[in-house]
């Protein structure tokens, strides 16, 4: 019995021993001793992008002070018509004073002293112009209200770069011709003509063409146009500056132009304009 019972005993002691030190000693406090995840772990690994990387700060865009309404002119804009006077504008064919009617703070086209320019030349800029078809309008096709918006007038005549004016309330006439074209070469998306009697507003960014010092083309003219507030004209390219007969061509270099509105030879009543400004654009 007593080898029986020491070998119990020396069994006992050898179980003793291999308890891990561990379990003899106190439980630790939860998350206690516990490290962070490492940068890698957490998705921020050293070189990834970070948001500061794309966050631009200069240069600053100016602050312009926006009309009263959106047809107002805004604070850098250049008022070309306020229905005050003629002042900015004089004759294409001989650069006299403008000879057009002003009554009522609205100047109507005079077919007999023909067509008028800014004194000012532009190259690139927004354009914000009104025009009306007079009520009592008559004529069909192109002879019914014709005028134009000249973006770049390069010459005598209708030389230029054309944005038709027409009466296309329930008039038909050729589509590349209708009002909100870029005559002769861009279709309007869209035909938004109120009716004769009310007026209708264009609002333009024009890109000037620019040309290399052989006079070849740099780069191409470009439209954007909206017709009473639909637009008309999404970027287009224009493939030369707009003529009655045969294609389009880049073929006067120019650096800056003035606008020019069309007193077009049609027998139809004179049409009219007010409130007409522009924005330089750099």
């Amino acid at each position: 019995m007593r080898i029986q019972s020491f070998r119990i005993l020396a069994c006992a002691t050898a179980v003793a021993l291999a308890v891990p030190l561990s379990a003899q000693q106190p439980a630790a406090p939860q998350g206690a001793g516990r490290q962070a995840a490492p940068p890698a772990a957490r998705g921020a690994a050293p070189g990834a992008p970070k948001h500061e990387d794309t966050e631009v700060y200069e240069p600053v865009p100016p602050v312009v002070t926006p009309g009263t309404v959106d047809s107002a002119p805004p604070s850098d804009a250049i008022v070309l018509f306020d229905g005050k006077n003629l002042d900015q504008w004089v004759s294409v064919k001989d650069k006299s004073a403008a000879g057009w009617t002003l009554a009522d703070g609205v100047m109507t086209v005079n077919k007999a002293a023909g067509s008028i320019e800014t004194k000012r030349k532009f190259k690139n800029y927004q354009i914000h112009l009104e025009w009306r078809i007079p009520a009592n309008i008559t004529g069909t096709d192109q002879a019914r209200g014709n005028s134009g918006l000249f973006l770049a007038s390069t010459g005598p005549g209708d030389a230029g770069y054309e944005l038709q004016i027409l009466d296309n309330y329930n008039s038909k006439t050729y589509v590349n011709g209708q009002a909100g074209s870029v005559y002769k070469q861009s279709i309007p998306l869209a035909n938004p003509n109120r009716k004769p009697g009310e007026w209708q507003t264009y609002d333009v960014i024009w890109t000037a063409p620019t040309f290399n010092a052989d006079g070849s083309l740099k780069t191409p003219a470009f439209v954007t146009a909206f017709f009473n507030g639909v637009l008309v004209q999404n970027h287009f390219q224009l493939q030369g500056e707009t003529v009655y007969v045969g294609k389009p061509a880049y073929d006067k270099p120019f650096d800056g132009a003035p606008i020019k509105l069309q007193a077009h030879g049609d027998r139809s009543e004179p049409i009219s304009f007010r409130n007409i400004w522009v924005r330089e654009l750099n």
